[in-house]
């Protein structure tokens, strides 16, 4: 598939956790035939440790700073002409520094899933640091809505068939 993209050919998937980034990430890319990186599998990789061990061992600071970089390692690849789907962790596109950098060098386009949904799809995560409380979950989710209101693109996600959004995104007037 040839595409034009308005900008550099980066397609940012940001969203909640369990909002089915890099699910929808993976089979974007493959339609593409282009790159596809999850950020915190990269993370995770690279570290030798899961999100949840360096939250724990190292705190929240270190692991934001770590996927700081991480981000600018994917937006160097992709300015070199790399073409890339990259599924952002939750919380990366809260982040100011690299909301206006991956607002500046390509798509942001935030999956908007219901929190119910959401919830759903966390039941018994212990994997995921900031979902160990759910109080504090829903507060979070409404915090970040914020955010991610600040992509190009807004997907609703009201299934669980990432064929559909994957078709939402591939509508859009970005190619």
């Amino acid at each position: 598939m040839l595409l034009k993209l308005k900008r550099t050919p980066g397609i940012y998937l940001v969203g909640f956790m369990a909002a089915g980034k890099t699910t929808v990430g993976r089979l974007l890319a493959y339609e593409l035939g282009w790159h596809f990186s999850d950020l915190d599998e990269e993370i995770q990789s690279t570290q030798g440790a899961s999100i949840a061990e360096i939250f724990d061992q190292r705190g929240e600071e270190e692991f934001r700073r770590i996927e700081h970089e991480h981000v600018r390692k994917y937006i160097r690849e992709i300015e070199r002409g790399k073409p890339m789907v990259l599924a952002l962790g939750g919380g990366a596109f809260v982040q100011e520094l690299n909301r206006g950098l991956l607002i500046e060098s390509g798509v942001p386009i935030w999956l908007d899933c219901p929190f119910e949904r959401v919830r759903d799809r966390l039941n018994g995560s212990s994997d995921r640091p900031l979902a160990r409380d759910s109080e504090k979950l829903a507060e979070l989710y409404e915090q970040r809505r914020a955010s991610y209101a600040q992509a190009d693109y807004r997907i609703a996600i009201e299934c669980d068939d990432p064929a559909q959004v994957v078709a939402a995104i591939l509508k859009l007037p970005i190619f």
